[in-house]
């Protein structure tokens, strides 16, 4: 069993090569004008360290460039983040991505309960139209936490899959997908109980998942709302009305559960 980062990373047997263990100094994120106010404050309060691990390029790792008119994926880089509080994980990946202007593969860690926890976050970077200079986040992927000392049997065959040989060498854009699609298995895995992989002869099915992923938040957004207004509701009919939309999410949801 996969039960440390430092075992993670040995698992995933990346070649030495592609080692960079160097330092990302938070004056980086501050310098490029990328981040508000709130960014700086998660780079402040939230992130307690930063590691470049690796950097995977075609001098390093038999993986090829890829390019066409939307996306360069010419390597793929590798961070370690180490965080001090986990709720704005998310906002810190996504302020991470549009600062650093590579494909990047972003480990995030914590110290909770006695324990470590990970968090893997990816996001398909393609090509500003309107500036060929800039990038755009498309695609965003997060897992949930995972704690390497609790890991149920779908947490452990999501991280057992990220061993590099496993992924397709092809080139580095399909190399990314497919960790992205680990990431989207791990996803669904929470609500189906089932951690699969799709295949590249398969982007549809893909792209598919990661749609209803996104349905199934909305849904579960728009029960939460429901449910709050229904707590302070009083007339009996309205009760009646909302009980009904919260049954037609419901029943939505378990059908989308039932195609992941």
């Amino acid at each position: 069993m996969i039960n440390s980062f430092e075992c993670l990373v040995e698992h995933m047997d990346i070649p030495d090569a592609c080692r960079l263990d160097k330092p990302v100094f938070k004056k980086l994120f501050l310098d490029n004008g990328v981040l508000d106010a709130t960014d700086k404050k998660c780079l402040k309060d939230d992130v307690y360290r930063v590691r470049w691990l690796y950097t995977l390029k075609p001098s390093t790792i038999n993986i090829s460039p890829y390019s066409d008119t939307i996306r360069e994926y010419p390597e793929v880089a590798m961070l370690h983040i180490e965080l001090s509080n986990p709720d704005r994980m998310v906002r810190i990946a996504r302020f991470i991505n549009r600062s650093i202007p590579y494909p990047l593969a972003l480990l995030f860690t914590i110290e909770h309960g006695g324990g470590t926890s990970i968090a893997v976050s990816l996001a398909d970077k393609r090509i500003n139209q309107a500036d060929k200079e800039k990038w755009v986040l498309e695609d965003a992927v997060h897992s949930d936490w995972i704690r390497f000392a609790d890991q149920s049997e779908q947490e452990s065959e999501f991280l057992n899959s990220l061993k590099i040989t496993a992924l397709p060498f092809t080139d580095f854009w399909r190399f990314y997908r497919s960790l992205m699609d680990r990431v989207i298995a791990i996803n669904c895995a929470k609500h189906n109980g089932v951690f699969t992989l799709g295949t590249d002869a398969e982007p549809d099915k893909r792209s598919g998942r990661l749609e209803r992923l996104r349905e199934l938040e909305k849904l579960d957004a728009q029960k939460t709302e429901i449910a709050n207004t229904l707590r302070k509701e009083k007339q009996i009919g309205r009760q009646v009305e909302l009980n009904t939309k919260v049954k037609n999410i419901n029943d939505r949801i378990a059908e989308i559960k039932g195609s992941l």
